[in-house]
């Protein structure tokens, strides 16, 4: 059996703490899935499109992940691809609840999927999407939280934004 592994989420923007964990997870499993959430209840500040593109040029030199974007549940798109483990990622406490919740509903819907829990390195455990647009829309240095690719996203968008208003 293939060692297959999905890391999803809403990727709205991708920040080093996702890369990490992109990363070791490439270490870990012969193919990950980077899986972008179509539907997602976060105000998002970029189209699916734009979160896959800009995800699958921020790992395409780690041979063994690819990007999608899903528009189901998350077991659901799991069991199509034939993959049975789902990468979650752990920056601090206040995301153990919600993360657990998703685990254990995750598992009462398709028990033959692992929910495998994996913390960024310390440098990024407190850098999330949210806060990372909120300093750019302030017009801070988010340098020390995004790939460069991200941030050439992120300045398109808000001068688009900027012409708009």
């Amino acid at each position: 059996m293939k060692r297959l592994a999905i890391y999803a989420g809403t990727f709205d923007p991708l920040t080093y703490g996702h890369l990490d964990l992109i990363e070791r997870s490439a270490e870990l499993f012969e193919r990950v899935i980077l899986a972008v959430a179509v539907q997602t209840p976060k105000q998002v500040m970029f189209t699916t499109e734009e979160r896959v593109a800009m995800a699958s040029e921020v790992v395409r030199r780690i041979r063994n992940v690819t990007v999608e974007s899903f528009d189901n549940l998350l077991v659901n798109y799991a069991r199509e691809r034939g993959v049975r483990v789902l990468i979650r990622g752990l920056r601090a406490y206040s995301d153990f609840e919600y993360e657990f919740q998703m685990a254990l509903t995750n598992r009462k819907l398709a028990p033959e999927i692992e929910t495998l829990f994996m913390m960024p390195k310390e440098v990024h455990s407190y850098v999330s999407s949210s806060t990372v647009k909120q300093v750019a829309q302030l017009g801070g240095d988010i340098r020390d939280f995004v790939p460069p690719t991200v941030r050439r996203y992120m300045r398109k968008v808000l001068a688009a934004s900027r012409k708009s208003s």
